[in-house]
């Protein structure tokens, strides 16, 4: 008898083995490779060309997959969450940041974690349900987030998992390519974790020159921030290489570090500094290069637990960057109390010189 159940056990254990080591073959043969530049499609594009000398705005708006409201928490950050409550509050959240967006008329809007099949989010297309709201505009997807399936949390796994950013533009674009980041977890963890990128734009200027538009989202909840330092070294490369042929170039997105001029001392709070939070590195930027960013209103709200104001750390963490021959004439970060999303966005308003 203990004989048999010695082999019953024993065949349990190989079966799950077995089970969990052909999961792993499987997301290791269908990993996402990205090309280090890929080209994307600019739909909608519009005739109109940007001049030297007129202001315009850009905004810039992580939305959290529709599914990091108010009221969720995150288990990557100390929760329990791993997805949307609902498909009917993913769709009210996008109701409410399309409606917003919709409202505030930038000339440019930057997205991040726009979820357009995945488990988390009820498999919405949320690139395309924003369209809705802003039919006016030019858009660009990138994916840099393509899983087959996440299995964590092991209760509650997220699941399939694809999204990406997405650019918007009122203004005529040349073309668009997805550039990868460097800096790549170790297997198999790499195999569950976004491949980082941002989306290139180039927009012609009347005077010849271009405007070279960046949307991006780095790392995270890479240890100590390894991986963000080479990603913030391909970006200065990037920028230079840009501003020496004489282009204007804007960077804008989710940086995940705490931006310089801003301090989240600002923001009360109960909690401590979280560990995934870096200050932004010095000596990275390329000479003259300056950021646009509001140090008045916090961008993104901790998600351990659900917001309630004055208990969450808070921080800014989205903003803008840009070159030498751009004025910043105004920046604004919209409190929207992380109604819908666990950020809340950044407009700027610039002028070419």
């Amino acid at each position: 008898m203990v004989k048999k159940m010695l082999w019953i056990v024993g065949g349990v254990v190989l079966a799950a083995l077995l089970l969990a080591g052909g999961f792993l073959l499987y997301v290791t043969v269908t990993d996402y490779r990205p090309g280090k530049t890929e080209p994307i499609t600019v739909a909608n594009n519009p005739d109109r060309v940007l001049e030297t000398g007129n202001a315009f705005t850009v905004t810039t708006f992580n939305i959290g997959y529709a599914g990091l409201d108010r009221d969720q928490d995150f288990f990557m950050d100390g929760g329990t969450g791993s997805g949307s409550r609902s498909k009917k509050q993913t769709e009210l959240n996008l109701r409410g940041m399309g409606t917003f967006l919709s409202g505030n008329r930038s000339d440019f809007i930057f997205i991040q974690e726009v979820d357009v099949n995945s488990t988390r989010s009820y498999r919405l297309n949320e690139a395309e349900a924003l369209k809705e709201y802003l039919p006016n505009y030019s858009f660009s997807y990138a994916d840099n987030y393509k899983v087959p399936w996440v299995p964590v949390p092991v209760f509650h796994p997220m699941g399939h998992a694809r999204g990406g950013l997405l650019t918007l533009a009122k203004y005529k674009s040349s073309g668009a390519t997805r550039y990868d980041l460097p800096g790549k977890e170790k297997w198999p963890k790499q195999q569950f974790d976004l491949d980082r990128a941002f989306i290139e734009s180039r927009i012609p200027v009347n005077n010849g020159k271009e405007l070279i538009l960046a949307n991006l989202h780095l790392s995270a909840f890479d240890q100590g921030g390894s991986i963000r330092k080479q990603q913030l070294q391909f970006m200065k490369e990037y920028m230079k290489k840009e501003a020496e042929k004489g282009n204007y170039v804007i960077l804008g997105g989710d940086w995940n570090h705490s931006l310089p001029g801003t301090d989240p001392k600002a923001f009360k709070t109960t909690q401590s500094w979280p560990e995934w939070l870096q200050p932004f590195p010095e000596n990275v930027l390329p000479e003259g290069f300056h950021w646009a960013v509001d140090k008045t209103v916090p961008s993104v709200r901790t998600v351990d637990v659900p917001f309630k104001e004055g208990i969450n750390f808070r921080a800014v963490i989205d903003g803008f960057l840009v070159s030498p021959n751009v004025d910043i004439l105004k920046v604004e970060g919209h409190d929207l109390k992380h109604e819908h999303s666990d950020h809340n966005p950044v407009t700027a308003e610039f002028v070419l010189k």
